[in-house]
């Protein structure tokens, strides 16, 4: 069955960077783009960036535009989204997800705190 993992959240400071991974499986992972999406507490869950099967097409939401990076691994079924200059507004639980006909596979998140 189709799983996503992730992983590599934790507490960092203001500035600070963090990289996210998501492990794939049960699927053709280099066949699906991937994104990524947080929820912070209260609020709804917001896309954050999507890349395409290959890694050629990258798009991002404006809060998050020039300080994160999401790539891919297809060799690894794993999907990184890289941030810097994290903000306490980052603060959220971060989720991937995939397409798959017309079903949404999410991870189970991994928490992100900006905090000093």
């Amino acid at each position: 069955q189709v799983q996503l993992v992730e992983s590599g959240g934790g507490l960092v400071q203001p500035g600070g960077s963090l990289r996210l991974s998501c492990v794939a499986s049960g699927f053709t992972f280099s066949t699906y783009a991937m994104r990524w999406y947080r929820q912070a507490p209260g609020k709804e869950r917001e896309w954050v960036a999507a890349i395409s099967n290959y890694g050629t097409n990258t798009n991002y939401g404006d809060s998050v535009k020039g300080r994160f990076t999401i790539s891919r691994d297809n060799t690894k079924n794993t999907v990184y989204l890289q941030m810097h200059s994290l903000k306490p507004e980052d603060t959220a639980i971060y989720y991937c997800k995939t397409v798959i006909g017309s079903y949404d596979y999410w991870g189970q998140g991994t928490q992100v705190t900006v905090s000093s």
